[in-house]
């Protein structure tokens, strides 16, 4: 029962990245090398197979993400001939596009919105395909699975189009593109499933390992060259494992034994805590996700 019910959520998917091929002119995929996206990946292969995947992989690099997960996106692009545009935060900031935050906390995951809205407009995206799905977070799940963008990269919640039956509008103005989200109906207890179902490589992070890390107002963040211990703070050999992939200075752990797939899918099918709940990103306010998509966030 478990694996027919993936196979629709494959063929929905599968479906919507069709359709994106079919109504938009220079689609990407955005890439960052986490269970999402490599799910993603993994679709859009079989989307087009045996032809190889038409449109590139974007990844936004804040140069403050996981060597776990750098390595793989290398070695998985290079395994299967994609094509791989890289654009950085770092770049941004050179330009002065954008300003480093200062503090305990800074972070670049904000500063990424610049560098992805300046990606687009140069590379003339009008279609992003994004592994968010609604059960992440309360904002994404206001997402449609063909979300428009006005000409600023901008997003308006209350203003989406309708999509009855599996049509979907992708009419726009000059300018103007569209977020594309074939997982919007997936569960992170789907994406595990299918994780295991295809044996899909995922970054070794995700899987319970000894890591140092320090516990920020109950953030557990991994030890880096990126963060600095404030005064009280100790770096910690705990055993964790991450359920999710981003920035490192805002990306959470969790304490976990859980080292095998399976192990996995039994912690979250019955974890009290959203898969975001260790993001130190989304605390900063309450509606913190939703005021970052507005902007042209992920």
């Amino acid at each position: 029962m478990q694996n027919i019910h993936l196979e629709r959520l494959e063929s929905e998917a599968i479906y919507i990245m069709r359709e994106t091929a079919a109504q938009f002119e220079r689609p990407c995929l955005m890439f960052s090398g986490g269970k999402d996206s490599l799910v993603m990946v993994h679709l859009a292969r079989k989307a087009f197979w045996p032809a190889p995947i038409p449109f590139p992989l974007l990844h936004v690099d804040t140069g403050h993400n996981f060597p776990e997960t750098l390595e793989l996106r290398d070695r998985l692009v290079k395994n299967i001939g994609a094509k791989l545009i890289v654009r950085t935060v770092q770049e941004s900031i050179d330009r002065g596009r954008v300003q480093e935050e200062e503090g305990p906390n800074a972070s670049r995951n904000m500063l990424q919105i610049t560098t992805l809205l300046d990606a687009l407009e140069e590379l003339k995206v009008d279609g992003a395909l994004g592994g968010a799905r609604r059960d992440e977070e309360k904002a994404r799940a206001k997402e449609r699975f063909f979300s428009h963008r006005d000409s600023f990269g901008q997003w308006d919640p209350k203003n989406q189009r309708p999509e009855l039956w599996h049509i979907f509008n992708g009419r726009k103005r000059p300018g103007e593109h569209f977020r594309i989200f074939p997982l919007s109906n997936w569960t992170e207890l789907d994406i595990w499933g299918y994780v295991l179902m295809e044996s899909i490589e995922i970054p070794s992070m995700y899987f319970a390992h000894e890591r140092e890390i320090v516990d920020r107002n109950g953030v557990l963040l991994a030890k880096c060259d990126y963060i600095s211990l404030l005064h009280g703070e100790t770096w910690e050999q705990e055993t964790i494992r991450f359920r999710t992939v981003g920035d490192m200075t805002c990306t959470g752990a969790i304490r976990s034994t859980a080292a095998t797939l399976e192990e996995i899918i039994e912690e979250v099918g019955s974890a009290r805590v959203t898969e975001r709940g260790a993001r130190a990103d989304d605390m900063r306010s309450e509606a913190a996700m939703e005021d970052r998509k507005k902007q042209g966030y992920f």
